[in-house]
Formats: structure tokens, C-alpha cells, sequence
């Protein structure tokens, strides 16, 4: 199977599991040993606001409302931003013009810098060896490809069927057993 990294992985409708149930995750790495992403599309009641007054980071005063998400159930406590900002060092380009970082020298400065688009999530999903590819098998994920512009600019709540819109299917089609009607 080609590498799924960057890609969106897409939950079906009969995933259930509120988790990942209308999820929509940016793949970060794929290999033999497995999987890695982060849910974009999931917020959180935790503000930046509340973010960078815990971690006693800087951060602009238009940034203090804005959410953190929930990037998937294993390692809470790991944070990931998705960005658009050339200005920080620590980044891995995923896609044109998006960015990941990691650390929290890169978060400052993103949290400042009022100009940058940004998602930062906590956590992320996992799969071992062969466990998303028997997913995908059984009809749990669509696959497509990643856009910045979902990671970045969509409205979380309108990521799922934006995503599935743009591979020319009309999400009401989607059936709970797995494919089209």
C-alpha cells in the first residue's frame, strides 16, 4: 500500500466511537510499523488563553479565546501546531504553505505572532503494523488527498463534509455499512 502520509483519513459513518466518529485526520507518517495522525477537526474547551497562562508562554490578546484540539487519544499531553508561518525554525513542511511543529520554542512564537494561521492540538491516533490498512480494508476510512486549506481555514464543524464534498461525493450518500448508496 502507497504511503498515506500527508493524506486525510475520513471516518464512515459507521464509526461510531465518539473519538473519531466524523473525524477527519491529517496523516503525518505511514511505514511498515504503522500509523500516525492528528484529528483536526475536534475542539476542545481549553483556549490558548488557558494554554499559554499553564506553560507561562506569551501570547497576543486576539489569540486567548481561540481552541485548542483534541489531535486523538494517545499522549493527551502532546502538542502538535499546524501552521502557515515561515518565521519559526522548528517546522517539517507537510503540503505547500503547511507546516508542523512540535516543540514549544515554535509555539511562542506562533501564539505572538498575530499574522499566522494556526491549529495546535493535543494528542494524536495510532495504528501498529497492518491495523490501518485492515481499517481502510473493512471500509472505516475513505482516503484522500490533505489540503492546507481544511487544516487551516476551515470551520471545524464543516471539516468532515467539506473534505468529502471535494472528493465529489455527497456525504448523505455514504452509507453506515460502508460505502456509497
Amino acid at each position: 500500500m502507497k504511503a498515506l502520509a500527508p493524506g486525510f483519513l475520513i471516518a464512515m459513518p459507521q464509526l461510531q466511537d465518539p473519538t473519531f466518529r466524523q473525524s477527519v485526520i491529517l496523516m503525518v507518517e505511514h511505514n511498515d510499523e504503522g500509523a500516525m495522525g492528528i484529528v483536526i477537526n475536534r475542539t476542545s474547551e481549553l483556549t490558548f488563553g488557558e494554554l499559554a497562562k499553564n506553560q507561562d508562554l506569551s501570547i497576543a490578546r486576539s489569540r486567548e479565546r481561540e481552541l485548542v484540539y483534541v489531535g486523538g487519544p494517545v499522549d493527551p499531553s502532546r502538542g502538535f501546531v499546524f501552521h502557515n508561518s515561515t518565521h519559526v525554525r522548528e517546522r517539517n513542511e507537510l503540503l505547500p504553505g503547511l507546516f508542523l511543529s512540535v516543540t514549544t520554542d515554535a509555539l511562542e512564537p506562533l501564539l505572538v505572532d498575530e499574522s499566522a494561521t494556526l491549529r495546535f492540538c493535543l494528542g494524536y491516533a495510532g495504528w501498529g503494523a497492518g491495523q490501518l490498512e485492515r481499517e481502510l480494508r473493512e471500509g472505516s476510512w475513505l482516503f484522500s488527498e490533505a489540503s492546507r486549506e481544511a487544516v487551516l481555514v476551515t470551520e471545524p464543524a464543516k471539516v468532515w463534509e467539506t473534505v468529502i464534498q471535494a472528493m465529489g461525493i455527497s456525504p448523505g450518500r455514504l452509507v453506515t455499512t460502508g460505502g456509497l448508496n
